[in-house]
């Protein structure tokens, strides 16, 4: 991997380059996020001959909303061009196309970790380690270039466990240069709470419960929000510049304004000035 430290470019989904791998090969179930029923490996009822979604522009009034908080961080191109060598699934053996779909939810998670290596690079705080984060990015990388066989037997769970090592002493040397008060709040439970305006400055807030939370006009400046569970938070006029470890499908599943400040890492969701 060249040493470009804040380049997300190849970490970003790139279906004209993919075999609609996340729409065959993760499983679905009917509810509030899904329209109907689905099972791993089963083409939904939506993907078309191309390999593109057929209501790709309305996912969110057909009842398809789980689709828009989804990512593959750039794994189904990865899967599809170089693990498969852009044979698709379609045309090839059922033997063939099952090991892309077991293959695809690894490359998946190897290349989420990639998304927060890369990002690490760009943090000046985290200076003191950059070195090590670089190593374990052209690591990472080289696992998500093995062959088919290599990445199934790949033990994922050790390596994020690795590589999380590593992102928690980048999160200490980066929250420690906020001012204020930091608070720590890794894995709480937040659902619903009532954060308006609060002040969150370099808070930890890895893993935390933040379902349905009210945290409009609350300050998020260098919060650490790595697994932060965002879904349906209210993130109007909060400001998240400098927060890091946020990720779009993290943000995708919030609420939010025109009025919301980003870290350049993610884009405004569309659909935050649709509903308002």
């Amino acid at each position: 991997m060249q040493d470009h430290p804040g380049d997300l470019t190849d970490l970003h989904g790139d279906c004209a380059n993919c075999f609609g791998l996340c729409c065959v090969a993760l499983p679905f179930t009917a509810s509030a996020d899904f329209a109907l029923d689905k099972d791993a490996g089963t083409p939904c009822r939506n993907l078309q001959d191309d390999h593109r979604c057929g209501i790709h522009a309305r996912l969110r009034q057909s009842g398809f909303s789980g689709c828009t908080v989804y990512d593959c961080f750039g794994a189904g191109q990865k899967v599809s061009q170089v693990t498969f060598a852009g044979k698709d699934w379609r045309a090839a053996s059922r033997e063939h196309a099952r090991r892309m779909f077991d293959v695809f939810p690894v490359v998946r998670q190897l290349h989420e970790l990639l998304w927060y290596l890369t990002e690490a690079l760009t943090l000046p705080a985290a200076r003191p380690v950059h070195a090590e984060l670089r190593e374990l990015r052209d690591e990472t990388d080289a696992l998500t270039r093995r062959t088919a066989e290599e990445l199934a037997a790949l033990d994922v769970a050790a390596h994020r466990q690795k590589v999380n090592v590593l992102l928690l002493r980048t999160s200490e040397l980066a929250r420690a240069g906020v001012r204020g008060r930091k608070k720590e709040r890794r894995g709480a439970d937040l659902m619903g709470a009532r954060l308006r305006g609060a002040d969150l400055r370099g808070a930890n807030l890895r893993g935390a419960y933040l379902i349905a939370a009210d945290l409009t006009g609350a300050d998020l400046r260098g919060a650490d929000l790595i697994g932060a569970d965002l879904r349906d938070t209210d993130l109007t006029d909060a400001d998240l510049t400098g927060a890091f470890f946020l990720t779009q499908p993290q943000l995708n599943a919030a609420r939010g304004s025109a009025g919301t400040r980003l870290p350049s890492s993610v884009d405004r969701p569309a659909h935050w000035t649709a509903e308002r």
